[in-house]
C-alpha cells in the first residue's frame, strides 16, 4: 500500500478509503445477523461485535498507509491538532448504522473523511449493503458512483421531505419526514436532493458526519451546527447537533426551528 501524506493525490486517498471499505464489507459478510457471531461487544454501550471487527480491518489498512486515525471504536492516534506539516488524519466510522446492519436493514456504511492542515480534504461514504459510494474532494465537487451530484432541495419547509435523527412530536411544518438510522448516508441523500433537508434531534460525533458534510458542501448544499460550534474537532466525547439542506433558506429555517425547540 502506498504511503499517504499531504502530498498524496486525491485519487490515492479515495483508493485507500475504497480498500478499507472493501475489507470491512468482507469481514461483515460473516458478522451480520444470522451468522451466529453478531451481538453486543460487551465493551461499550451500543457497540456491536461487528463494529470492533470492522474497525480492526479498516484501521489496519489506514495505519499501513501511514495515516493517523480518529475512530469511533478505537479512538484517536497521538498527533498534533490542529493538523500541521504533512500529516493526514482519517476520521472514520467503520460501520455507521450498525444497528441497521445487525437487524439486516440495508442502510449502513463505512464513512471516512481525510483531514489535512487546511481542513476536510476528501470524503468517502459507502453503503455496505448496496455498494453505492459517495465521494468528494475539496473544491472539486461531489459524486455518487462517479457521477457528479448537486443538492437541490425545496425552499420552504411545507414543501420539504426532511430526514431526522432522534424524534420529537409533530412534523414542525414540513410535508413529510424520514428517520433512516445512519447519519452519514442520511446526509448524503441531502447532497443528491433525494432529501430536501435533515435535522438532528439528538447529537452526533464527528465521525458520524465529517465525510458527509464535505459531500454536501461540495454538492453546494449547506450544513449548520445548532450552537455555532466547530464541526471538525478531535474531542472523542464531543457531540454536535446539525441541520443540513440543499437550499440555504430551508437550512436556515430548519436551524431556527431546531434552536427554538432547544430553548423551550
Amino acid at each position: 500500500m502506498t504511503s499517504i501524506n499531504a502530498n498524496s493525490s486525491h485519487q490515492e486517498l479515495l483508493d485507500l478509503a475504497d480498500f478499507a471499505a472493501r475489507r470491512v464489507r468482507r469481514v461483515m459478510s460473516g458478522d451480520i445477523r444470522g451468522s451466529g457471531t453478531s451481538g453486543m461487544s460487551g465493551k461499550r454501550i451500543g457497540q456491536y461485535s461487528l463494529d470492533i471487527d470492522a474497525d480492526n480491518v479498516a484501521c489496519e489498512v489506514l495505519r499501513d498507509a501511514g495515516v493517523a486515525i480518529f475512530s469511533e471504536e478505537s479512538g484517536f492516534d497521538s498527533i498534533d491538532w490542529p493538523i500541521v506539516d504533512q500529516s493526514i488524519v482519517a476520521i472514520i466510522d467503520p460501520v455507521d448504522g450498525s444497528t441497521n446492519a445487525h437487524r439486516g436493514i440495508p442502510w449502513y456504511a463505512t464513512s471516512i473523511a481525510f483531514v489535512d492542515s487546511v481542513g476536510l480534504r476528501a470524503a468517502f461514504v459507502r453503503n455496505l449493503a448496496t455498494n453505492e459510494t459517495y465521494t468528494a474532494i475539496r473544491d472539486r465537487g461531489a459524486y455518487r458512483d462517479g457521477i457528479r451530484i448537486r443538492a437541490q432541495g425545496m425552499r420552504h419547509p411545507r414543501e420539504s421531505i426532511v430526514g431526522v435523527s432522534g424524534s420529537r412530536e409533530g412534523s414542525h411544518g414540513w410535508w413529510q419526514y424520514r428517520a433512516l438510522g445512519a447519519a452519514a448516508l442520511d446526509l448524503c441523500l441531502v447532497a443528491t436532493g433525494m432529501l430536501d433537508g435533515w435535522v438532528d434531534f439528538d447529537s452526533h460525533a464527528v465521525w458520524d458526519y465529517a465525510a458527509a458534510m464535505l459531500i454536501i458542501k461540495e454538492a453546494r448544499g449547506h450544513v449548520f451546527e445548532m450552537q455555532g460550534q466547530s464541526l471538525i474537532h478531535n474531542d472523542f466525547d464531543g457531540r454536535r447537533t446539525l441541520v443540513a439542506a440543499g437550499n440555504k433558506d430551508l437550512a436556515l429555517d430548519l436551524l431556527s426551528m431546531r434552536q427554538g425547540l432547544e430553548s423551550r
